[in-house]
């Protein structure tokens, strides 16, 4: 199942319209969530339960199913009892008939020896919900977080949900932009769905220009669908920006314009996107790639020269084609880049085609 559009999450579900499932689903209905995110434990407990026992959640299940919305949990693990823990996700999302399962793993996960830890968990989740998609939901920028087990979680993942919270900052485009380009470095590689924020810590908080700014960068980059935590904070304390998320339009499915069949341009999209599966399909199989330094030849090559590219030299970069001669099967252009950490004004490359697609390129430019 791949999700489509925006989404909220939900902390404790008195907090949202005073915990009144129907008014919950107005509200989701309203303000166009394709998917509502719901803690459903914590550790190996149940959550959204209140101080007599009575399970809140159930009502709110079925009002959002009512009206067309995706129901998903979310589940902080902290790793003391993996079994436990696992066995309290399959017991509650099998209870509420769930869309989806995320786990939020985090600090607790960067202890030594969690790798092992983060294994034995996925493997019983996925023993009891074999077919339900499951995301991971953790630190927006993996080489921050070098012991977090991330492979460990992702390889038995549908989604990778990234917190891409730009606390103390005001740059939302870049954090998402680096999140995207770090997570497509490791392996494996799960659609990304994003969360932002829609709360304050520490005096800071996000503008209503910076959540529309994160979701049309989620946009730019292709991605599918986006969400922001938490409902509960963002509807009383920050209102302007819980109406720009309300007011946002996500495009439908099927909106977005077919893709060019030129392999340049295609090229041009996937670097400005920073993303590697479109370039690599406009490849070969065994194509080969020269530059004055090296040749390389195959994908997993290729993307590791353009994984370099984007991840140490030209990050960020806004790469454009600056002209083009077509000739029969082979393509002569120029380009520039502007990124953060450096400049190319003198791109200069040569494309060789074979049935559509590239069998050689030679690749020049330097960094200014």
């Amino acid at each position: 199942m791949t999700l489509t559009g925006k989404g909220m999450m939900i902390w404790k579900i008195p907090s949202c319209e005073a915990g009144n499932p129907s008014a919950i689903a107005r509200v989701a209905a309203s303000s166009g969530f394709s998917h509502v995110l719901i803690k459903i434990a914590n550790d190996t407990r149940p959550y959204n339960v209140d101080s007599s026992g009575r399970d809140l959640i159930p009502p709110v299940v079925d009002a959002l199913r009512a009206k067309g919305i995706q129901v998903w949990g979310w589940h902080y693990v902290y790793g003391y009892d993996p079994v436990g823990e696992a066995n309290i996700a399959v017991s509650q999302t099998r209870k509420y008939a769930l869309d989806g399962y995320v786990i939020d793993a985090e600090v607790e996960y960067k202890q030594a020896g969690r790798e092992a830890v983060a294994k034995i968990f996925m493997t019983q989740l996925r023993k009891g919900i074999p077919s339900t998609p499951v995301a991971l939901s953790s630190f927006r920028w993996p080489t921050y977080h070098r012991s977090f087990p991330y492979s460990a979680f992702l390889e038995k993942c549908d989604l990778n949900m990234p917190q891409v919270y730009w606390m103390q900052a005001h740059n939302p485009d870049y954090d998402l932009k680096r999140s995207v380009n770090e997570f497509k470095a490791i392996s494996p590689f799960r659609p990304i769905v994003p969360t932002g924020p829609a709360y304050g810590e520490s005096g800071w908080y996000p503008s209503p220009s910076e959540v529309k700014l994160f979701l049309d960068t989620a946009r730019s980059l292709g991605l599918t669908a986006a969400n922001f935590y938490s409902w509960d904070y963002s509807r009383v304390h920050l209102v302007p920006v819980w109406d720009e998320i309300a007011r946002y339009s996500w495009p439908a499915q099927g909106s977005v314009s077919p893709p060019s069949s030129d392999p340049v341009t295609r090229l041009f999209d996937a670097l400005n996107a920073m993303q590697y599966d479109p370039m690599l399909e406009i490849y070969a199989p065994n194509a080969v790639l020269v530059t004055p330094q090296q040749t390389i030849q195959g994908n997993a090559n290729i993307r590791g020269f353009f994984g370099q590219m984007l991840t140490n030299q030209l990050n960020d970069g806004d790469f454009r084609v600056t002209s083009k001669e077509v000739k029969d099967n082979v393509i002569h252009y120029t380009w520039t880049c502007h990124s953060r950490r450096g400049i190319v004004n003198n791109g200069k490359d040569t494309v060789g085609l074979k049935d559509g697609r590239v069998l050689y390129h030679y690749c020049y430019y330097s960094i200014e």
